[in-house]
């Protein structure tokens, strides 16, 4: 199985390095020198790891037969695919693999049924689900311990304690003023 790994960004000095935008959870191990990595576009690569090193911050690679910045920004925007084996887990085990959190049906803690993880948006701050509710409308949920309490892969379902407001209108609106007071 494929999975996105990073996403190649600007080139980095004048020897062919990249800066990267990582999409794994385990980067030592995905995209460590000697990688062979598939791409998006398919024929920019495959493309293999040389060397990388972390710079204020950020993470940085080069590539073999990549010795110049034209070759590095010929790059830029260029998704870097990993070949996992699907029954791979992560280290860590409350971290799973976008394949296996796809699909999974939501219900809360209740057990009202509240859709299925149809996408997985991954932000900077955090991730969501994209959750296709049975009418057919999306509703986001943030990936976090405090709203996600239990992914189950066995039962194939991810149970939720949704704060009011999340997935429906009842949201409760917390006001300093007196019940009749106006503004």
């Amino acid at each position: 199985m494929q999975l996105v790994v990073a996403r190649i960004g600007r080139a980095h000095g004048i020897k062919g390095e990249v800066t990267v935008e990582v999409r794994t959870d385990e980067p030592e191990l995905r995209l460590a020198p000697g990688a062979v990595l598939a791409t998006d576009p398919a024929a920019t690569g495959p493309l293999t790891i040389e060397t990388g090193r972390v710079h204020s911050g950020r993470l940085l690679l080069r590539f073999a037969g990549v010795t110049d910045r034209t070759g590095a920004e010929a790059l830029r925007n260029t998704l870097l695919i990993a070949e996992v084996d699907p029954e791979e887990m992560p280290e860590d085990e409350d971290e799973y693999y976008d394949h296996q959190l796809m699909d999974l049906d939501v219900v809360t803690v209740d057990g009202v049924e509240v859709g299925r993880i149809t996408e997985i948006s991954h932000l900077p701050s955090q991730d969501l689900f994209i959750v296709e509710r049975p009418d057919g409308t999306e509703v986001m949920i943030p990936f976090v311990a405090e709203i996600v309490a239990e992914i189950d892969l066995e039962e194939q379902r991810a149970v939720i304690t949704p704060p009011p407001g999340l997935i429906d209108d009842r949201a409760e609106i917390a006001s300093s003023r007196e019940p009749g007071e106006d503004a």
